[in-house]
């Protein structure tokens, strides 16, 4: 159980219900204007839904035999890190905002519902792979609220339309940013940031 006695699974559907509400006020003509970084708000939108894609694609994929990412404070301070390429994660956000099509809110919805149906049938210790790496799905999920919320936001920045994420998957969001920059050797400094004893650099981020 996590936040509010939630399951992973349970802020994983919260998070991208809030995403899908958020998806559907956007009017046509916001679409091609600047979401973030290089991204229109389409790439952006694209981008936020691969953290559902993502969860159906690896759920697809054979089981690894073990566990070596043990948690996702663990993803995002290693491997995260180590594997992640931002040119390639600009252009998967552009492919995945193409695929969004005509009609965004329909093709995330059947995403969520096939992303649904398979994280049901999985069993309770289900390991997924990443890079032919191992995650235990529920870890995995909570890397998914993470990008689902922070990416929610940014939508709602970039278009001036009010988000309507849930408390608790923000909460979560947040331990979990806290988290990893403590491992990262950032946790002074943000804790000091919270507290209002210091500011935080200019351009701080814990990924």
């Amino acid at each position: 159980m996590n936040n509010a006695g939630m399951t992973n699974t349970a802020l994983f559907l919260s998070s991208a219900a809030g995403f899908v509400r958020l998806l559907g006020q956007i009017p046509d003509e916001q679409w091609s204007e600047p979401g973030l970084g290089s991204w229109t708000v389409r790439s952006l939108a694209g981008h936020t839904a691969r953290a559902i894609l993502t969860v159906e694609n690896y759920l697809a994929q054979e089981e690894p035999g073990d566990v070596t990412i043990a948690t996702a404070e663990a993803y995002y301070s290693t491997v995260y890190l180590t594997f992640t390429d931002d040119a390639a994660v600009a252009a998967r956000g552009v492919e995945a905002g193409e695929w969004l099509g005509d009609d965004p809110v329909a093709q995330v919805v059947a995403a969520l519902a096939r992303a649904t149906a398979a994280i049901e049938s999985q069993p309770a210790n289900r390991i997924v792979s990443i890079g032919g790496m191992g995650i235990r799905l529920s870890e995995y999920l909570r890397t998914r609220v993470f990008e689902l919320v922070v990416h929610t936001i940014d939508l709602s920045r970039a278009t001036g339309l009010p988000h309507s994420m849930p408390e608790p998957v923000i909460e979560d969001a947040v331990t979990l940013a806290a988290a990893v920059a403590a491992r990262r050797g950032s946790g002074e400094t943000l804790l000091l940031a919270l507290t209002g004893r210091a500011p935080l650099a200019e351009g701080f981020s814990v990924v």
